[in-house]
């Protein structure tokens, strides 16, 4: 089974149903669009490692995939409750991941230390031939990039959750 990280776009109005009654919180989110999420796969890890240096800590807003926001009680989608990242928290986060170019997440990345510190999956060594686990990476934080980004322009908040 793997571990699959999504983002889900989320409007004033969803996010203030989502926290009023977050019982319900799954029929919410599956009755938001799926053009309004996006999937990073099993790059979420490696992502958080780029952005942050670390396995599991980080700063805000470059750990918002693993950290920040706010927990929402009751809404588990696989592998712990999914945080929701407010608009101001979106905005600071799309700020962030813009300044970064490929050049300087070319830079952090560093198998030897990835494999060292469990970063999941455990494939950062493989060889280009085999498995471009870079370019794998740097294609993830270009939609991820874009997508924060246009929840940003458009004022929405997100929902982080591993399934």
């Amino acid at each position: 089974m793997s571990m699959i990280a999504v983002l889900q776009q989320l409007d004033e109005d969803t996010i203030r149903e989502l926290l009023e009654d977050p019982d319900h919180g799954l029929d919410v989110i599956e009755r938001c669009a799926r053009d309004d999420s996006v999937d990073l796969d099993k790059a979420w890890h490696g992502l958080h490692f780029l952005l942050t240096g670390t396995a599991w800590e980080g700063s805000p807003p470059h750990c918002f995939l693993l950290m920040g926001g706010e927990e929402v009680e009751d809404v588990d989608l696989g592998y712990g409750p999914a945080r929701l990242l407010r608009p101001p928290a979106v905005r600071a986060f799309a700020t962030a991941l813009s300044a970064l170019d490929e050049e300087t997440l070319r830079s952090r990345f560093d198998p030897a230390r990835m494999l060292e510190i469990d970063i999941y999956p455990a494939i950062w060594d493989r060889p280009v031939e085999q498995d471009d686990t870079l370019g794998y990476l740097l294609a993830h934080f270009a939609a991820l990039r874009d997508f924060v980004g246009q929840a940003s322009a458009a004022g929405r908040g997100l929902l982080v959750y591993l399934s």
